[in-house]
């Protein structure tokens, strides 16, 4: 049965968004403090998109239908990748509070029932611009570069980000559907497929036309595709309604995808211990 919380507060909607806030707050603190505690697994988080970078860049190469500068096209589709990399962090710290025991004593504490899911999003929120300032920074220095304007590079990070909390929403769900650890693990291979079936390494042109169209519809696709045009890369777009509309979908998709998830997310949590 779930405990009955009180909490002492002053009436009115301000007062508990202000508490809300401070709850919230604290409990990204609690997972900020992970990091100092476990750095390896924080350098790791941000050295592997570096890595798998490097190695489309230079040891496997690849952008098949790609006209042009290869490196151009795929720094932006390696940045929209690295958006899907790292949920397996996220989803097993929730799956190991909720094995420990840990959420359930939350739960029971006079505090606000959400701040536990908004300081673990805003945690893996920092640490993904994090890890997005290092993937651009080593771009910069393997010779990408964005040739338009401030406004259209903070457009491009923004759509970036957004995908990221769309995905966000989408593991946070599933590590509670989960519940456990291994099974989390199962779920995180399925990044792969989704990350690789979209343009970000190569452009669907040199692709089977059924295949073309699946990975034009991936909103990783959408993300690569709009990225590329806010930084003034190259990109090979398709005739195809995605392919034309690629911002509106950049867009469209990360904002049905949290307004799938996060509530289910919701619902989820305050459903644990019931």
């Amino acid at each position: 049965m779930s405990a009955t919380r009180t909490v002492s507060t002053p009436h009115g909607t301000g007062s508990q968004l202000s508490w809300a806030a401070v709850d919230s707050w604290t409990m990204t603190r609690r997972e900020l403090a992970h990091w100092t505690r476990q750095p390896v697994q924080v350098v790791v988080g941000l050295v592997f998109p570096v890595m798998m970078l490097l190695m489309f860049g230079y040891l496997i190469g690849g952008g098949q239908g790609v006209q042009g500068d290869f490196t151009s096209y795929l720094v932006p589709g390696m940045l929209t990748v690295t958006m899907a990399f790292g949920l397996e962090a996220t989803m097993l710290s929730v799956t190991h509070d909720l094995g420990k025991g840990v959420i359930d004593r939350f739960r029971s504490m006079p505090m606000n029932s959400g701040a536990v899911l908004v300081g673990r999003s805003v945690a893996d929120m920092l640490q993904s611009a994090i890890g997005l300032t290092v993937m651009i920074g080593v771009g910069y220095a393997i010779g990408w570069r964005w040739h338009e304007g401030f406004a259209s590079f903070l457009g491009a990070v923004g759509l970036l980000l957004l995908l990221r909390f769309a995905m966000l929403w989408i593991g946070i769900h599933l590590a509670m559907v989960a519940g456990k650890p291994e099974l989390v693990q199962a779920v995180q291979i399925l990044v792969w497929p989704v990350s690789f079936l979209s343009n970000a390494i190569a452009s669907p042109e040199s692709m089977p036309s059924w295949l073309g169209a699946v990975v034009e519809w991936n909103p990783m696709s959408a993300t690569a595709t709009a990225v590329r045009g806010l930084f003034g890369n190259p990109g090979a777009v398709g005739d195809s309604w995605a392919a034309t509309h690629a911002q509106l979908l950049s867009v469209a998709w990360p904002v049905v995808l949290i307004a799938v998830f996060f509530p289910l997310a919701v619902r989820r949590f305050k459903g644990l211990s019931r």
